[in-house]
């Protein structure tokens, strides 16, 4: 029995022993080995052996990107409105001995940062622009954060603000002023609408009036030469019909048709004054119708030498 126990004692001896040389490090960790306290190196993805009882491994680090939320807290804007804001931070270990030999606790050190950078930089712009400048204060952020923790081997790759909640009589006036304004727009563009109906319909009378203006003028140029054109063929008919009734006068038997067709136009006339009028001037030489022929006759005569 004494050696069994002996050599139980033994093996277990031997598994501690093994237990504390041979280390495996997991990929995309770091493990921090001390000796005595003090720290030696740090151990990377692969098989590594220690000195048992001197060597310790102190901390085991993820090298992945790491995501923390950030706790809601309560920011006052520089309006001096208060708003709860909430968010989620992404970082990475660069320096696994910077890590934890910089700083006691990385992760709650730079939480801590990123609520007090965060307040100061809500406390910079006014309620309206917080929510359309979201992208500015993320970067803001990052940056400072970044510039810390660079000494803790720690790297910050961004910062996302989650929720912006005001006070609820905030909102009820912000609710007020969205639907004042979407109000506003609405009568704007009905004005707008009813403007550009009145400019096109007294664009349209304009063009209406226009066209029947270069109508009446088409028409007025079209009558005046159609009656410039009707003048021209009565006269030229006129013309015509003269040099007809002069050539025909020369010709033998002309002058007594002359004489006989003056004698019947001036009965004709005479006639239809008597008709037209219960008083009448009468000429002295009424009754001398040869005397009148012998007049007309006379006057043809002149005028033949002038056709001539």
């Amino acid at each position: 029995m004494g050696v069994i126990i002996v050599l139980g004692a033994f093996a277990l001896f031997v598994m501690i022993v093994l237990s504390k040389t041979a280390v495996v490090v997991p990929q995309q960790f770091a493990f921090i080995v001390e000796r005595l306290g003090k720290y030696t190196g740090t151990l990377h993805a692969g098989f590594h052996v220690l000195i048992p009882f001197f060597d310790v491994v102190r901390a085991r680090i993820s090298l992945k990107e790491m995501a923390y939320d950030i706790p809601e807290q309560i920011c006052i804007t520089r309006d001096n409105v208060q708003v709860h804001v909430d968010g989620v931070l992404y970082m990475k270990v660069i320096n696994p001995e910077r890590a934890i030999y910089g700083v006691n606790d990385y992760v709650f050190a730079i939480a801590q940062l990123a609520q007090t950078t965060l307040r100061s930089e809500i406390g910079k712009i006014d309620l309206d622009k917080t929510f359309e400048e979201r992208t500015t204060i993320n970067t803001m952020v990052v940056t400072e954060l970044d510039k810390a923790s660079e000494s803790w081997g720690v790297k910050v790759l961004r910062y996302e603000i989650k929720n912006i909640t005001p006070p609820k009589d905030v909102l009820n006036a912000m609710e007020k002023q969205m639907r004042a304004e979407r109000e506003k727009r609405a009568v704007i563009l009905t004005s707008e609408g009813e403007r550009d109906a009145a400019i096109n319909s007294a664009e349209g009378q304009k063009q209406q009036v226009i066209k029947a203006s270069e109508a009446s003028k088409q028409r007025q140029i079209n009558e005046a030469h159609g009656n410039a054109e009707a003048i021209l063929a009565i006269a030229t008919a006129t013309a015509e019909g003269l040099k007809k009734v002069a050539s025909t006068i020369q010709q033998p038997g002309g002058a007594e048709a002359v004489q006989l067709r003056v004698a019947e136009q001036y009965i004709q006339q005479f006639g239809e004054l008597a008709k037209e009028s219960t008083t009448m001037i009468l000429p002295a030489n009424t009754a001398d119708i040869a005397g009148v022929i012998s007049m007309a006759m006379a006057a043809v005569t002149k005028t033949r030498p002038a056709q001539n």
